[in-house]
C-alpha cells in the first residue's frame, strides 16, 4: 500500500487533543501502510516517550527512519511530527501534573538500581510499576468501571479468556468474581475445548477478554465468537489499536511502556481488583464493599456448624 500524503480529510485542522489523535489513528489504522501501522502501535502504546523524546529517538524505537514519522504526522493533518508531539505533551500537562519531575526521579532511581547488583533488577521493576500504576489513575474512568460492573452484576454467566501472559489475570478475575457468587467459566485452552465452550455464550452473558501484544490468537477468535452471538465484551488490552478494541462493549487500555527484560502485571492486576470491587459495591449497596475469601468462608461454615450442634 502506498503512503499517500494528506488526503482531503487530512487537510482539515488536525486533532488538538490526545484522545482525538488516538481515535483518528484507530479509525484509519486498517488502511495504513505496514510502516505507518508500526508507528501507530508505538505512539499509542508509548505516549509518554513520544511526548518527551526526540524525533530521532522515537524513530529508533519504532524501527523506522525519522522521515517516516514526519510523513505519518502529515497523514493526520500536522505540519510535521513535532506538531503532533505538542498534543502528546499537552496530555502530560493536563492529565499528570508534575509528570516530568516524576519521570526524572524514576529514571534516577533506575540508574541507581543498576549499581546494586541483582537487587537492582527488583528496584527497576518497582519504579516501573509505580509509573504504570500512576498512569492507570488517568486511564480508567468512572463511567467504564460502572458500565463493566453493571454488566458483570447482571450477567447470567461470566466467561473469561486470557492466555499466555494474560492467563494469570484471567485466573485472578475468576477467583474474585466467583467469591462474589457470580457464575464464572474460565475458557481454559486445556483440551482444546475453549472455542466450543465459547459457542455456548448468549446475549445475556458477558465475556471478559484479556490480551496484550502479541495478542493470543485463540483469545481474539473467542472475542469474535462473542461478537457474533451478541455477547457483551469487556476488553482488557494495551491499545485502541488492539484486535479486542473494535468490538468491546467496555474497553480498558493499559499501554505498555518500553521495557528491558520484563512486562509488568501490576497495572492489569490492580484493574482486575478494581473491577471486582466495583461489582461488590453494586451487590452490597448498604455496606463497605468486601470480597470474601475461601478460607474465611470455611471458618464461617465451621462456626455455624458448631453453633448448630450446640
Amino acid at each position: 500500500m502506498t503512503e499517500n500524503k494528506n488526503s482531503d480529510a487530512n487537510r482539515q485542522a488536525p486533532p488538538d487533543h490526545y484522545e482525538q489523535v488516538v481515535d483518528e489513528i484507530a479509525n484509519q489504522y486498517e488502511n495504513l501502510s505496514e510502516r505507518y501501522k508500526q508507528v501507530a502501535r508505538y505512539v499509542t502504546q508509548n505516549p509518554n516517550n513520544v511526548a518527551m523524546e526526540s524525533v530521532n529517538s522515537v524513530a529508533t524505537k519504532c524501527g523506522v527512519h525519522p522521515s517516516v514519522l514526519v510523513r505519518f504526522a502529515q497523514n493526520f493533518g500536522y505540519s510535521g511530527f513535532k506538531q503532533m508531539q505538542t498534543v502528546f505533551r499537552s496530555r502530560l500537562a493536563t492529565a499528570a501534573p508534575g509528570f516530568n519531575e516524576r519521570v526524572s526521579a524514576l529514571k534516577s532511581d533506575i540508574q541507581k538500581s543498576r549499581e546494586h547488583g541483582i537487587v537492582g533488577f527488583m528496584q527497576d521493576l518497582v519504579v516501573r510499576d509505580i509509573a504504570t500504576l500512576q498512569d492507570l489513575l488517568s486511564l480508567v474512568t468512572e463511567e467504564n468501571l460502572q458500565r463493566a460492573a453493571l454488566l458483570l452484576k447482571d450477567a447470567q454467566t461470566i466467561y473469561i479468556v486470557g492466555q499466555l501472559r494474560s492467563e494469570s489475570i484471567a485466573i485472578f478475575l475468576r477467583y474474585l468474581l466467583t467469591m462474589l457468587k457470580r457464575r464464572v467459566i474460565l475458557l481454559d485452552p486445556a483440551g482444546g475445548l475453549a472455542p466450543e465452550m465459547a459457542r455456548t455464550m448468549r446475549s445475556d452473558d458477558v465475556l471478559i477478554a484479556i490480551a496484550f501484544r502479541h495478542y493470543a490468537k485463540e483469545t481474539i477468535s473467542i472475542a469474535d465468537i462473542a461478537t457474533k452471538s451478541e455477547t457483551p465484551i469487556i476488553g482488557i488490552t494495551d491499545s485502541q489499536l488492539s484486535p479486542l478494541a473494535k468490538d468491546s462493549t467496555v474497553l480498558f487500555t493499559i499501554p505498555e511502556e518500553e521495557y528491558s527484560f520484563s512486562r509488568s502485571l501490576a497495572a492489569p492486576m490492580c484493574l482486575s481488583q478494581s473491577i471486582a470491587i466495583a461489582v461488590a459495591s453494586l451487590l452490597q449497596p448498604d455496606e463497605e464493599p468486601r470480597i470474601a475469601t475461601v478460607t474465611g468462608n470455611e471458618r464461617k461454615r465451621a462456626r455455624s456448624s458448631r453453633t448448630t450442634k450446640i
